[in-house]
């Protein structure tokens, strides 16, 4: 944490993360919150969604579950998984409207 406090990075994180020090961001917690921590609320989870949505397609890859390499070649990986995914998105899309 004190790394990303340092870098000036910002880390948007779920309400399990309530009262983390440092650069660490959460949603309002709580019933029968203003319409202004809704709001928040609603621009956080839009900033975060994609960040999950990639860890729940990188975890699908079981090449990922048994990989006994260095982190930063497992970073090259990760990132070729993400260019093949969005690949087969793509052509899923493609392949729709060619259909339609």
């Amino acid at each position: 944490m004190d790394a990303l406090e340092q870098a000036g990075i910002i880390t948007l994180a779920d309400k399990a993360y309530q009262g983390a020090e440092g650069p660490v961001r959460t949603p309002n917690k709580g019933k029968n919150k203003p319409a202004s921590q809704k709001q928040a609320n609603q621009a956080h989870a839009k900033l975060r969604g994609p960040g999950e949505r990639a860890n729940a397609q990188l975890k699908s890859w079981k090449i990922l579950r048994k990989l006994r390499c260095s982190p930063s070649k497992a970073g090259h990986l990760c990132k070729a998984i993400s260019v093949l995914q969005n690949h087969r998105a793509r052509a899923g899309r493609v392949r729709m409207k060619s259909i339609q």
